[in-house]
């Protein structure tokens, strides 16, 4: 059997989370973890632009959610996060799965800024500032949801091929960081193929996993410790040919 996951720590964790941060948890896999850890008597903070999601989610599971509405290309995370913090008195897991992505073969500008806005510079900013915050606790774990697109440039979506490749690199980046400085700070690259959501749509869409099979994998990324994670398991194979597929292949292919 094939190995699916690429470990932060061989160890694997018994750790049960108190306090959650999920950002990006009105829609797809961020409100499914929402769920998720909800269902587990985790006190969470959740946090979208969609004022109306973030409040049914909050009817479903009443004294277990923390809302702050906010949009992350426009704030900076101090603002949003810090409040959250306080109310929760501190936190253990930041899930960042707020992102965007069109089909975008015009190379509308806006279109590819705004990806570039959200899926780069917000999620530059949330990773520094919980990296830092973990940093002064002494411990942590950081989750970021990038996509199997970003292993190579797809000329479908050049800017959201592009950035998940930068959240990919910035992830290990920093885990590899964490590492040298000896600081317990876990932090997972979640890498999904094609899951049933607004963004998991479009033509020769295939491996298509549901919302619950995703968040169950991820899950179980989160609380063993691994750093690397392909959602679903299969995946790790489409990965692994397109990083070693020569260029000229793939450029024509």
């Amino acid at each position: 059997m094939i190995c699916c996951y690429i470990y932060a720590d061989l160890k694997q964790t018994d750790m049960k989370y108190e306090k959650v941060i999920i950002i990006g948890a009105s829609s797809g896999i961020g409100e499914g973890l929402a769920r998720a850890f909800a269902e587990e008597g985790c006190k969470i903070g959740i946090l979208a632009r969609r004022e109306e999601l973030l409040q049914n989610l909050d009817a479903e599971y009443p004294n277990v959610f923390l809302i702050r509405v906010c949009d992350i290309t426009k704030e900076e995370p101090e603002n949003y996060l810090q409040p959250v913090i306080d109310q929760l008195d501190g936190f253990d897991l930041l899930i960042l799965s707020a992102g965007v992505g069109y089909q975008n073969r015009e190379l509308d500008p806006d279109k590819e800024i705004r990806t570039a806005q959200t899926n780069v510079v917000a999620f530059t900013k949330i990773m520094m500032f919980a990296y830092k915050y973990f940093e002064k606790k002494g411990e942590g774990h950081i989750v970021g949801i990038s996509s199997i697109a970003g292993i190579r440039g797809l000329d479908v979506c050049p800017s959201y091929s592009a950035s998940k490749g930068y959240e990919a690199l910035y992830l290990e980046s920093l885990r590899r960081k964490a590492r040298k400085s000896g600081l317990n700070i876990k932090i997972l690259t979640v890498l999904p193929g094609f899951v049933d959501t607004a963004m998991g749509q479009g033509d020769h869409v295939f491996w298509r996993a549901s919302v619950k099979k995703a968040v169950s994998q991820i899950k179980t990324a989160i609380y063993k410790g691994y750093g690397r994670a392909y959602i679903t398991r299969r995946w790790r194979v489409i990965a692994w040919i397109l990083k070693f597929v020569p260029r000229w292949i793939f450029e024509r292919a």
